[in-house]
């Protein structure tokens, strides 16, 4: 698999090797995949990383109280 970039629109796709030979010229050229994993990745906002902070202490608040509860079993 190869990267490579149109120039005209900055659009960064993968293909096959043989498809990547034919394509690159004027129009695409190689580019690391480096380059192509920052623009498929997903970045992570303010919002997505409150939510994970929430489920986290949810998670916690579970853990704990089933814990008191194994403790009331035992009693």
């Amino acid at each position: 698999m190869k990267c490579i970039k149109n120039l005209k629109t900055g659009n960064i796709i993968r293909v096959e090797d043989k498809q990547a030979e034919q394509m690159v010229g004027q129009t695409w050229k190689y580019v690391p995949k480096s380059e192509w994993k920052e623009v498929t990745r997903v970045k992570v906002t303010e919002t997505q990383t409150e939510e994970a902070e929430k489920k986290a202490e949810t998670i916690a608040e579970k853990q704990l109280k089933r814990k008191k509860l194994k403790e009331k079993q035992r009693a």
